[in-house]
C-alpha cells in the first residue's frame, strides 16, 4: 500500500479538504437553525416555565400565582433556578444531538 501525503493512502488531501469544508457549512446551517430554536424548561410542576432560544436568551419566564409565597421566597427563587437550568440543558442536549449529526459524533473544540 502506498503512502500518499502526509501518510493518508492515496494523498487524498484535496478530497479530505472538500469534506471539511462541507462540514463547516452543514455545521453553520445547524448553528443558525438552533439559534431560531426555543426550548421550554420547568419546575414545580409547572409552577415555574423558562423559555429560552439557541443562543441561550431567555425569552419567557412565567411564574404561576400559586408559587409565590410571601413567606417562601427561598422555594421560589429553587424553582426559578431549576427551570432555567432544565431549560439550559435541554438545549446544550438538543445542541449536541443535532450537532453529532453533522460531525458524525467527533468532539469538537468548542461545541457544547
Amino acid at each position: 500500500m502506498a503512502k500518499g501525503f502526509g501518510g493518508f493512502p492515496g494523498g487524498n488531501i484535496q478530497g479530505m479538504l472538500q469534506q471539511a469544508q462541507k462540514m463547516q457549512k452543514d455545521m453553520e446551517k445547524v448553528q443558525a437553525e438552533l439559534e431560531t430554536l426555543e426550548v421550554e424548561g420547568t419546575a414545580g410542576g409547572k409552577a415555574v416555565t423558562f423559555v429560552i432560544n439557541g443562543k441561550y436568551e431567555v425569552l419567557k419566564v412565567e411564574i404561576q400565582p400559586e408559587a409565590i409565597d410571601p413567606n417562601d421566597r427561598e422555594m421560589l427563587q429553587d424553582m426559578v433556578r431549576a427551570a432555567a437550568n432544565d431549560a439550559i440543558t435541554k438545549i446544550k442536549e438538543l445542541t449536541k444531538s443535532k450537532m453529532s449529526k453533522v460531525t458524525g459524533g467527533m468532539n469538537l473544540p468548542g461545541m457544547p
